[in-house]
């Protein structure tokens, strides 16, 4: 058995589904930073508004760096599953961007 069940068996276009998905994701979570940005300082400049601003740049570079990592893994002939700590990594993100770009909002 491998990674992808029987011996042998033909990835087929798989990896290209899941890079084009962390693709999708990636520019998804683009569009809320920078909405969530723009709203944030388009405010009255409260130290509040520019410390969640920046937050939400962190938390976006961060997110880009874990999507961009995968990406590249799955462009190999054999890419690797995705380890748990860059799957907690993505998922703390989006989360947290969510959780900030509402927080900014209101």
């Amino acid at each position: 058995m491998t990674a992808y069940g029987r011996a042998g068996h033909d990835a087929g276009l798989q990896p290209e589904r899941t890079r084009l998905a962390w693709r999708r994701t990636t520019l998804a979570c683009s569009v809320t930073a920078v909405l969530a940005l723009r709203t944030a300082l388009r405010g009255s400049g409260s130290p509040v508004e520019v410390i969640g601003a920046a937050v939400i740049a962190l938390i976006w570079l961060a997110f880009l760096g874990v999507a961009h990592r995968r990406v590249r893994q799955l462009a190999a002939a054999r890419p690797p599953g995705l380890s748990p700590r860059s799957a907690l990594a993505a998922v703390a993100c989006t989360v947290a961007l969510s959780v900030f770009a509402v927080a900014v909002i209101f």
